[in-house]
């Protein structure tokens, strides 16, 4: 009797993409893409999950502001809460003080409340059980019993513990004294090598590369020797289980390169401060006054597809809710009432403009 052969179809459950659900920090969306949170809830809504694993994220500086740090700052400690493996690179003489300056996750309002009645929580206890089947928010537990969301809400008030900063999966880079950028490739070959990409994800590593090209850098007007590693590194990370985030400032390259290395991200971000005294711009927006920047959303990774993506909206406030949560919202034309506009995750007021501006509503 010949043996029967397992029948398999186009149906058929991915075991590979079920046991890498279980590590934490990890989503999956179509296509067979898996996302990473990029630390801010809006803007993970925005790109349709977060940023997909293998893929180069490049955030284009303001001159003017530092808002691109929000950006590198969120996205870092959520990684270090997640447990995954970082390797940071500044430009700075010691990278590893800028640790000390990331951001805390806030307590879930769910668990404010740590101490209760038992009797109370013996009847709570059933539907506990049943949370884990409603809403989109995937949870993780560390190993001392601490729930973490998939995106994390980061009081930028609150430092980051240094339970997270001690370990070996931290590891920092300084390139300011470096003359070329072989030092900071293989450190970047060797980092992503713990993640290859065989079908299965055992665990996942992020990269954050401050400023590069910043001027202080002896490689700053080496154009076509910085293309390359960028090259490079996109060619690395699109084979392993990581992912890349880039700041570089524009202003400090030629045309030329600056629209070769938008060319080169998955993922294009740029930011821009507000200026402090724009009348015509304050009674154009509603909560003008609450702006610290705008966040521009140039391109969304689209790996595994050839479909575009089409947001809602490309340009977006940054707002700091009560002084500590970094929030993104629609830009909204000021009504008559002067009403606030509300966030990205529960607006649906903005319609998509196809003449591409400084500000699309």
């Amino acid at each position: 009797m010949s043996a029967t052969k397992t029948r398999t179809s186009s149906f058929s459950r991915n075991f590979a993409s079920a046991n890498s659900s279980q590590i934490p920090g990890l989503k999956h969306g179509p296509n067979g893409t898996t996302f990473i949170s990029s630390g801010i809830p809006d803007l993970d809504k925005i790109l349709g999950g977060g940023f997909s694993l293998g893929s180069l994220v490049m955030v284009m500086e303001d001159a003017e502001a530092p808002h691109h740090m929000l950006l590198l700052r969120n996205f870092m400690s959520q990684g270090l809460v997640h447990n995954q493996p970082l390797l940071y690179a500044s430009p700075s003489k010691d990278p590893r003080q800028f640790l000390g300056t990331l951001p805390s996750p806030a307590v879930p309002k769910d668990d404010k409340s740590s101490h209760r009645d038992p009797d109370q929580e013996k009847g709570l206890r059933i539907a506990w059980q049943y949370k884990k089947y409603f809403g989109e928010n995937q949870h993780s537990f560390d190993s001392q019993g601490g729930k973490h969301e998939f995106c994390n809400e980061f009081d930028l008030r609150k430092p980051l513990e240094r339970q997270f900063l001690s370990g070996k999966h931290i590891d920092c880079v300084s390139i300011q004294d470096s003359p070329n950028l072989v030092t900071l490739n293989d450190r970047c070959a060797t980092f992503l090598s713990q993640f290859p990409s065989d079908g299965s994800i055992s665990s996942v590593g992020r990269i954050a590369i401050q400023s590069f090209c910043a001027p202080q850098c002896e490689f700053s007007n080496m154009e076509w020797d910085m293309l390359s590693f960028v090259r490079s590194l996109k060619g690395m990370v699109r084979s392993s289980n990581a992912v890349a985030v880039v700041t570089f400032p524009p202003n400090l390259l030629s045309p030329s390169s600056c629209k070769r290395w938008q060319h080169m991200a998955d993922t294009l971000l740029s930011v821009k401060a507000i200026p402090d005294e724009d009348k015509e711009l304050e009674k154009l927006l509603t909560g003008y006054q609450d702006m610290v920047g705008l966040l521009n959303v140039q391109k969304v990774a689209r790996l595994n597809t050839q479909v575009p993506v089409i947001l809602e909206a490309t340009t977006l406030s940054i707002k700091l809710k009560k002084r500590r949560f970094m929030v993104l919202e629609c830009l909204n034309q000021a009504p008559i009432d002067g009403s606030s506009g509300s966030s990205y995750g529960t607006t649906g007021s903005c319609s998509v403009s196809s003449k591409s501006g400084t500000l699309d509503f």
